[in-house]
């Protein structure tokens, strides 16, 4: 009848539905679940304060616990549960109390739906293991015998060690015959004489607890063979041969059972003698390879056996006597196991036939026993729950099903125990995941979004996106099992909102997700690879793009070999980084490494690495020794490179300290090159040595070595003599030698002195010699000038130097008694010449040649003969020599000239004077050229002569061209001689209309004319002549109007020649000065150049391009209380006509500025207001003048005024060197036309047109250029024109000479 229902009920499984796999959250109710707790043996340690036994469990509700001992309820004392932790099941017991509370424990934990349980936890609580006292008798046997001493070591914590030693702890020594067996025992498979002793002793050690503990000692007495009556001198008696057995183990079979996995252990210890051979065999097969043979033969180790290492084995114990065998009998067991796992929790619908099965093995085979919430569960086959064997089936299934089942399957080697929790129930979906979750992800990642759903029976789960009804599907779109969604290779339009829909037959569920797919984090300039020298600063970048909606959790993390770099914290920290740039300052050694840079967000992360090596200096050299060679002042020195870190050695230095001379003070000796080792050092004796050695690389020297031993070298005779022999006469009859002395360490021995010999070079002399201690030697009474020779020999108390080399020298020089001859003058050039003469006889320059002076003197100027000059000039020419060429002369002069030789002690005599004159030369250039008064077919050119004309002016070459004003080639030119010396203007008639063109003019005398001077400048077309004045750049104006063309008429597109400025002024300070002016309105954007020079260094300075219409320029950085000269230029070029010029002076520091005050005075309105009456008579006056007749209107160019019309150059000098009240000399200025009410200070030295465009060019040109032409005034050495109107004319007035009128300032 059972095997019928047994058949009903495997069709019944296999009919019915799977139950699946139980994964319940917890916020659903459930049965309790074990999740950890103690297992297995406990054992307590005596120096355990407390142990604790711990159960913990989860379940809905919260489960409850409860403990059994030994099958008994155990209630935890008072004493441990203020250490019992209620809420998990864990218990605390204290050591004190622990020897009570030894044996088997389980924990319970319990809800309404179920009870779990674990298995049984054993508590051991061992008690100190130690020998019982006794007293033993001692062990007596004959020789040949065998013995055993027992150990009977007590049971304690494993591992345990057992030794066998004497009482003074000395290891009693085993081999074949004697030996410990795994029992502890000492066994001797026969006894000797000399293994009799009184202290053999058996020792346990226990580790674990840090216990070794001893047994009483036992004595063995071993009988000799030999009667008492045999004498000592017979032959030893041999114990007679004994047919070997077994001490251990006893009997012929032993039967050994153990567990899959342990250590097989098989012993054969025998007795006998001699002493048999151990041998060992399986039966019917060969022995396993992980065979081991220990303790001389007698022990057989198999690790980890399993089922095929069982079977008989046997050993055989052999001697020549005879032979004993034991079998074993192995049999290979196992505890219980799961053969697959163990059985699984599950959660089925109401009405389900639920099967649990507990598939296990063991060896011998388990029995199982099945529990229901902590009870025994026998099977009832009246009910619907049977239980099969190995299997619980409960057919249709109610809710009240629903505990929590235990199988129990067990042997005697052990126990396996599982929970396995039944749910029956029937639920709609329950989504537990929160619902609007918010996700990212980056684009190209895989991103998950939960849909954790509970439901019974299982639900059917679909997810959509943005409203759409349609399921989301394609290859990167996955919905796993348990509801979550998978995208892989996540793209932009991923991004959205996504509903997760749960249904099964009880009802139906969703929630909604967010996803937003992010921009890569990435490093897109990643750290390269750097060498850095030690002590200075490494710098690594890690530049990375990432998504700005991220930026609040991007972070940049260095790593140094996989170690962290933190932040720092300190002042003093080395490592600093910011915005992804890793410093680290004073770098070391400890710093080279390997550098990782990783870059994150909370999404994703990027990574890139970089070697950083640090060059340092090498490391000393190690392990320096010493050797000799051929003889003890010839030795080798060897030495072991340390590290280069990371630069390779260029070489070795090897250095030497000595005790005698200058102890303490190390001195370089030799050189190596970086590939050797070693070093082959020639020493000087009578020293006491010591060596080290420093290596040298790219990034600098190294540390030195460790100093060698001292070493001492024998005396010897000096190796050199002195050297740099120098042979000098101080007065003219003795005659000085001084050499330079050996150095202490050359000395090579005590009583160095110096043999110093001479004899006179070239006749019949012999040797004269002096021994000396001193580096210096005074031979007197020579004669003047002698040639000598002389050599100089070391010698210490050991001997001679080498022979000495012998010199030659001169006894004492004296001055030279003659001068040359026949001195003889050519003229080669105006400024060179050539001197030739006869040498002095060499009896009178008495001593070495040193050349000869070449003195000549200007006497005076041919241009100027009646100013007497004396301008004295020299040259030294070295060496023998007949002839010099002497350059720099001043052409048209007269000179005179001497020449004497000279040695060391001074000049002889000077040569008869030769006196002579050079030619003439050409002129300078010109210093000036300006073009006014341009017209339609003519220009006047106006300059001034050179400054040096180096001749007789004979007159000028002007040279002109016409320029093409598109491709500004030259089309045609033209050459005048102007032979009248003493012009300084020329009027060019025949021009063309309109036309660019180009003048270079050159002074001229005899020897030819001088450099030229350029300037350009244009005709004017017919249609402008009358309303466009000429241009003419000027020297100053007192705020005037200085008009000039703005434009070429006829071609409107070619650019301004000069700028047109009116109201020209400045304001000086002690340290700046405003120079400023008035723009026409057509020229505002045009530009011109500062210029200005300190007259005392002349050198001058030029301003960038200033546009006119800014109105004014700063000239800073001047040095108070000096004079300057100051010009507006149109070109950025010196040797160009300038537009204004004048001198400017800056205040003495503490002195007020040039500013006043006044203009806001009652009285200054006053004044100001008979100066506009006044100004308006002056204006009507100049109008009227016009009209009868204005400049050059018709007219040829004027005579030029007299000479005595302009100061010279010196007038200028004097006035820079008088300093004038600067503030008191503008008040004096009483130009007429001073009209402005600025309070600025006019530039000074000019004058104005009273019409503002008509005639200004002109009235220029005649008075500042045609009165210099006359000689007043002069041009510095630039050509810039430095001159100040004569004192002589009347300031304010107005003169009418005949001829056109001008005004006068």
């Amino acid at each position: 009848m059972r095997s019928v229902w047994i058949l009903q009920l495997v069709l019944l499984l296999a009919l019915s539905s799977l139950a699946t796999d139980l994964s319940i959250p917890l916020e659903v109710e459930q049965p309790p679940t074990i999740i950890s707790h103690t297992s297995g043996r406990l054992i307590v340690l005596p120096f355990d304060n407390t142990v604790k036994i711990t159960c913990e469990a989860k379940g809905n509700p919260t489960p409850e616990y409860r403990w059994t001992k030994d099958g008994k309820d155990f209630i935890p004392p008072h004493t441990t549960t203020n250490s019992t932790a209620h809420t998990d099941g864990t218990i605390v017991l204290y050591n004190k109390l622990l020897v009570e509370f030894q044996g088997k424990y389980r924990c319970y934990a319990s809800n309404k739906l179920g009870t779990a349980m674990t298995e049984e936890i054993e508590l051991i609580v061992p008690s100190v293991p130690k020998f019982p006292k006794e007293d033993l008798p001692p062990t007596v046997v004959k020789e040949g015998e065998p013995i055993i001493l027992h150990c009977n070591p007590p049971e304690g914590v494993a591992p345990r060690q057992l030794y066998w030693m004497s009482i003074g702890l000395q290891h009693i020594t085993q081999d074949e015959r004697v030996s410990m067996g795994t029992d502890g025992n000492l066994y001797f498979s026969n006894a000797l004489q000399n293994d009799s002793r009184q202290d053999y002793c058996c020792f346990a050690s226990f580790h674990r607890i840090r216990t070794i503990v001893q047994k009483s000692a036992m004595a063995v007495v071993v009988k000799s063979l030999k009667s008492d009556n045999e004498s000592a001198d017979s032959t030893d008696a041999t114990p007679p041969a004994r047919i070997p057995s077994l001490l251990l183990p006893s009997g012929v079979q032993t039967e050994k059972v153990l567990l899959k996995g342990e250590r097989l252990q098989l012993e054969c210890i025998p007795q006998g003698y001699p002493t048999p051979k151990v041998r060992w065999m399986k039966m019917g097969e060969e022995l396993p390879p992980r065979t081991e043979l220990n303790n001389f033969g007698k022990l057989l180790t198999i690790s980890a056996v399993d089922e095929r290492d069982g079977g008989k084995y046997m050993c055989t114990a052999k001697n020549s006597a005879g032979e004993a065998v034991h079998y074993f009998d192995v049999i290979v067991e196992e505890p219980p196991k799961w053969l697959t796992e163990p059985p699984q929790s599950q959660l089925t619908v109401i009405g389900s036939d639920v099967h649990i099965k507990c598939s296990v093995s063991g060896k011998p085979p388990p029995d199982i026993t099945w529990r229901r919430n902590g009870e025994l569960f026998r099977d009832d086959p009246q009910s619907s729950r049977r239980v099969l064997e190995d299997t619980v089936v409960l057919h249709n299934a109610r809710p009240e099903d629903t505990a929590v089942y235990q199988c129990d399957a067990s042997n005697r080697h052990g126990s396996v125990l599982a929970n396995i929790n039944i749910m029956i129930m029937n639920m709609a979906p329950q989504i537990l995941t929160k619902d609007n979750q918010q996700y990212a992800v980056v684009l190209g990642g895989d991103v998950v979004m939960n849909c954790s759903v509970f439901s019974s029976p299982p639900p059917t789960i679909s997810w959509t996106k943005d409203e759409t009804p349609e399921t989301i599907e394609g290859e990167r779109f996955v919905t796993l099992q348990n509801g979550t969604f998978r995208i892989t290779s996540a793209q932009k339009d991923d991004s959205g909102k996504y509903v997760c829909s749960a249904f099964n037959t009880e009802g139906k569920s969703a929630i909604s997700a967010v996803l937003d797919v992010k921009d890569p984090t990435k490093i897109v300039a990643p750290p390269q690879d750097t060498q850095v020298i030690s002590g200075t600063r490494a710098q690594l970048t890690c530049k990375a793009e990432y998504d700005k909606s991220l930026r609040g959790s991007f972070e940049v993390v260095w790593r140094k070999d996989g170690e962290e770099i933190p932040p720092p914290v300190e002042e003093n920290s080395r490592y600093f980084v910011d915005d992804g740039m890793l410093q680290i300052m004073n770098v070391n050694l400890s710093d080279e490494g390997r550098y990782k840079c990783t870059v994150r967000t909370s999404l994703d992360e990027d990574h890139a690495t970089a070697v950083l090596t640090v060059l340092d200096v090498p490391d000393a050299p190690k392990n320096v020794k010493i050797s000799e060679l051929k003889s003890p002042r010839n030795v080798s020195l060897s030495w072991v490179p340390g590290s280069d870190h990371n630069s390779s050695v260029t070489e070795f230095i090897v250095e030497f300290e000595e005790s005698q001379w200058e102890p303490g003070r190390w001195k370089e000796l030799q050189k190596v090159p970086g590939n050797q080792a070693t070093a082959e050092l020639a020493l000087h004796g009578h020293l006491n040595y010591q060596f080290r050695v420093y290596a040298l690389n790219a990034v600098g020297p190294g540390p030195p070595s460790e100093p060698t031993e001292r070493y001492k070298t024998p005396p010897a005779a000096p190796d050199k003599n002195p050297e740099n022999i120098k042979i000098q006469g101080h007065l003219p009859h003795q005659m000085d030698i001084n050499w330079e002395p050996l150095l202490p360490i050359e000395h090579n021995g005590p009583g160095l002195e110096y043999k110093v010999s001479y004899r006179k070079l070239g006749v019949e002399d012999v040797w004269k010699e002096h021994l000396v201690k001193r580096h210096y030697f005074l031979v007197r009474n020579t004669s003047t000038f002698i040639p000598y020779e002389i050599k100089i020999q070391s010698r210490n108390s050991h001997g001679w130097g080498p022979e000495p080399k012998v010199v030659t020298g001169y006894s004492g020089e004296d001055v030279p008694t003659a001068a040359p001859r026949d001195v003889a003058v050519e003229v080669l050039n105006t400024t060179v010449l050539r001197v030739s003469w006869t040498p002095a006889p060499p009896a009178t320059v008495r001593g070495h040649l040193g050349g000869y002076d070449v003195h000549w003197t200007r006497k005076q100027s041919l241009l100027n003969p009646n100013k007497i000059l004396d301008e004295r000039q020299s040259m030294s020419f070295p060496g023998k020599r007949t002839h010099a060429i002497v350059p720099g002369l001043e052409p048209f002069s007269e000179y005179r000239l001497t020449v004497n030789v000279f040695n060391k002690k001074g000049n002889g005599p000077s040569s008869d004077p030769v006196s002579f004159s050079t030619p003439e030369g050409v002129p300078k250039q010109v210093p000036i050229l300006t073009a006014s008064n341009a017209q339609e077919d003519s220009i006047l050119l106006v300059w001034g002569p050179p400054l040096e004309s180096n001749g007789i002016l004979t007159g000028y070459l002007l040279q002109y061209y016409l320029i093409n004003k598109t491709t500004l080639e030259v089309v045609n030119s033209q050459e005048i001689n102007i032979s009248v010396a003493d012009t300084t203007q020329w009027q060019l008639q025949g021009l063309e209309e309109g036309s660019l063109y180009r003048f270079h003019l050159s002074a001229c005398t005899r020897a030819g004319c001088g450099p030229p001077l350029a300037q350009e400048t244009r005709t004017v077309a017919q249609a402008n002549l009358s309303s466009t004045p000429a241009v003419a750049p000027v020297q100053s104006s007192h705020n005037c109007s200085l008009s000039f063309p703005s434009s070429i008429p006829g071609n409107s597109t070619h650019p301004p020649l000069v700028p047109a400025l009116l109201n020209i002024s400045s304001y000086v300070s002690d340290t700046f000065a405003k120079i400023s002016w008035t723009a026409r309105e057509e020229q505002q954007d045009s530009q011109l150049y500062v210029a200005y020079m300190n007259n005392r260094d002349g050198n001058w300075r030029i301003s960038e391009a200033v546009n006119t219409s800014q109105s004014f320029h700063v000239i800073d950085g001047l040095k108070p209380g000096a004079v300057y000269t100051v010009r507006l230029m149109a070109k950025r070029l010196l040797d160009n006509a300038s537009i204004f010029e004048d001198i400017i002076q800056t205040q003495v520091k503490g002195v007020g500025g040039q500013r006043s005050d006044f203009s806001t005075q009652g009285w200054f309105i006053g004044t100001m207001c008979a100066v506009v009456l006044l100004t308006l008579v002056v204006l009507m006056a100049c109008f009227v003048r016009r009209n009868k007749g204005g400049k050059y209107a018709g007219t040829p160019p004027p005579p030029p005024p007299q000479r005595q019309d302009m100061f010279s150059m010196e007038k200028v000098k004097e006035k820079e060197d008088l300093h004038p009240d600067v503030e008191s000399q503008g008040m004096n200025d009483d130009t007429f036309c001073e009209y402005s009410d600025s309070e600025e200070r006019p530039l000074k030295g000019g004058r104005c047109s009273l019409n503002g465009d008509d005639a200004m060019g002109d009235g220029v040109s005649r008075d500042s250029l045609v009165d210099y032409a006359d000689g007043g005034g002069e041009f510095n050495e630039d050509g810039s024109f430095i001159g100040e109107y004569s004192e002589r004319n009347h300031r304010g007035s107005v003169s009418e000479p005949s001829g056109p009128s001008r005004v006068t300032a």
